[in-house]
């Protein structure tokens, strides 16, 4: 279990059952880059903090089988301390029960669409997220979901309501409720998942995803399709990415995605180099291209990070 100072100082606030199973998390993540962007013309260096986060977790038994849970995470920006006009902002925040059925939580948390991706996007919260060129990366307001429990040796399934509450605010635009579903196959090996959105970021919108994942030695290949329709337009976009572990501690990877459901013939392509220095800190390197045919992208990205977890 994960425990430090700050864990200490939230218990030493409330009765010690009710925190009885508190942990804290959370992460660093900072790289100094060289961003060259043709669309605001700039062409600069500057210091990023990529999704930076702290949060607490836990939950209390009611019995063998049902157990009351929470998670409350947010993110700050490392490089200037804010987010936005905020210190911190929300991420995935949510109250549920766990038990041999399964679990339910209600929110504000990553879709079931989004948290299918697993660990494809090998540049995630990096300037080669898959966010560039993919939609369905949503964090939704006012969500209600349920998860199966692992059966079968690796399958498991969630689906989320995203409740009409959301009408007319960002990412819900509508009139109706959205559904968010996914299904896959998880293990060492290899990952399959299929997942779909409906009515999620507005309404008359539909999304699907599949998804894959191939671990080989010390080589880790990923995939990632998906087809957008909101009615006016139907769009598919693709992405493949490759990891090879060249020792304990160093990796190079390597990933390309096109894709029309963001932007017309959108583009990105990413490489890079991981050195990890100990079990929760790795050092990185990476150099991005983002691009579209109609040419309000044409942007490159070279930069050098530490990412460190606790």
């Amino acid at each position: 279990m994960k425990k430090s100072l700050l864990a200490f100082a939230v218990a030493s606030l409330f009765p010690m059952a009710a925190v009885a199973d508190v942990i804290v998390y959370g992460k660093a993540n900072v790289s100094i880059q060289h961003a060259d962007e043709q669309a605001t013309d700039v062409s600069q260096i500057e210091l990023v903090s990529n999704a930076s986060r702290i949060g607490l977790k836990g939950g209390e038994d009611i019995n063998s089988s049902l157990k009351v849970i929470y998670q409350f995470e947010y993110q700050t920006e490392v490089d200037d301390g804010t987010n936005g006009t905020q210190t911190f902002g929300q991420r995935n925040i949510y109250l549920g029960l766990q038990g041999t059925a399964g679990t339910f939580i209600g929110g504000h948390f990553d879709t079931p669409t989004k948290v299918a991706q697993e660990k494809v996007d090998l540049f995630n919260d990096l300037e080669g997220d898959i966010t560039q060129i993919f939609k369905g990366e949503i964090r939704a307001s006012n969500i209600v979901q349920y998860t199966t429990p692992t059966f079968g040796g690796g399958f498991a399934g969630s689906v989320a309501y995203v409740t009409e509450e959301n009408n007319g605010t960002t990412p819900r635009i509508g009139d109706s409720a959205g559904v968010s579903a996914s299904f896959g196959y998880n293990s060492p090996v290899f990952y399959v998942g299929v997942a779909m959105d409906q009515d999620v970021e507005a309404e008359d919108t539909d999304l699907v995803r599949l998804v894959g994942r191939l671990n080989v030695g010390a080589f880790q290949f990923g995939l990632l399709a998906e087809n957008y329709d909101n009615g006016v337009a139907d769009e598919d976009g693709a992405l493949v990415s490759a990891l090879w572990n060249l020792t304990d501690k160093w990796a190079a990877k390597a990933q390309y995605g096109q894709s029309d459901v963001k932007m017309a013939d959108g583009e990105t392509a990413s490489i890079g180099v991981d050195y990890k220095m100990t079990k929760a800190a790795t050092l990185y390197s990476y150099l991005t291209t983002v691009e579209n045919e109609a040419e309000t992208r044409d942007d490159t990205y070279v930069g050098v990070g530490m990412d460190f977890k606790f």
